[in-house]
């Protein structure tokens, strides 16, 4: 049987709009990748990566990246 917002108390719709919520904000907010392991050369190329940012490195301009990819 379906039930429409018209025939819920308003108890109901707000329990359903709670859980709505709720559902969505853990759908977007909690990590996917929890529980698995990274690969060591993932890891290696993060590290290169946050030091090379912390020396003011940026890599490649977003225009000329989207040029390099005929974007």
């Amino acid at each position: 049987m379906t039930i429409t917002v018209a025939q819920m108390t308003k108890d109901e719709l707000k329990s359903f709009i709670e859980i709505t919520i709720e559902h969505k904000l853990r759908e977007i907010l909690l990590d996917p990748d929890e529980g698995f392991e990274m690969r060591q050369p993932v890891a290696k190329r993060l590290l290169k990566q946050k030091k090379l940012v912390e020396k003011g490195e940026r890599g490649k301009p977003f225009d000329e990246l989207m040029s390099s990819l005929n974007l």
